[in-house]
């Protein structure tokens, strides 16, 4: 029996080769690409919630298989993919610097889970066999020691429509 059964199912449910899929490196090591000088900060710090979430699912065990997905058919992207055991996660990660405005979990509204769906369902297409599935919202926060985030998991955060 495979010690890691998230791989039989991940191989059971394998993608087509696509070129719009963007696959994990092997290595899984962080790289300085999102710190680029002209990126506005926000969307710096937003880049960094996604790299520093991927590494938090990953120790949590989750088997990632994609990040930042877009489909040609439907606007919108879907931050991480991953597996955790045999059920197909599609992640959207919310960052914020300060709980002083509305959660950050309350950003994925009703219109936010549309896309989403949306995209989910195009990547779907592209699986060799049907499989479970469901929509996963993960928070960073960067308050006090911004090298140390707090990280929220909602699983099932809201139901597939």
């Amino acid at each position: 029996m495979d010690r890691y059964p998230q791989r039989e199912v991940a191989s059971r449910c394998s993608l087509a080769v696509s070129p719009t899929l963007r696959f994990e490196s092997s290595t899984g090591s962080r790289s300085s690409l999102f710190h680029r000088e002209k990126t506005p900060v926000h969307q710096r710090i937003g880049r960094r919630g996604e790299e520093d979430a991927y590494f938090y699912l990953r120790r949590r065990g989750y088997l990632m298989v994609a990040r930042n997905f877009r489909s040609s058919h439907s606007r919108g992207e879907i931050d991480l993919i991953g597996w955790e055991e045999d059920v197909l996660c599609f992640i959207e990660v919310k960052t914020r610097t300060t709980h002083d405005v509305k959660p950050a979990e309350a950003a994925v509204d009703r219109d936010k889970q549309r896309a989403l769906t949306r995209v989910a369902r195009d990547y779907l297409r592209h699986l060799a066999l049907p499989c479970q599935w469901r929509f996963d919202v993960v928070t960073v926060y960067y308050e006090g020691k911004p090298s140390q985030p707090r990280f929220e998991l909602f699983q099932n955060a809201f139901p597939v429509a």
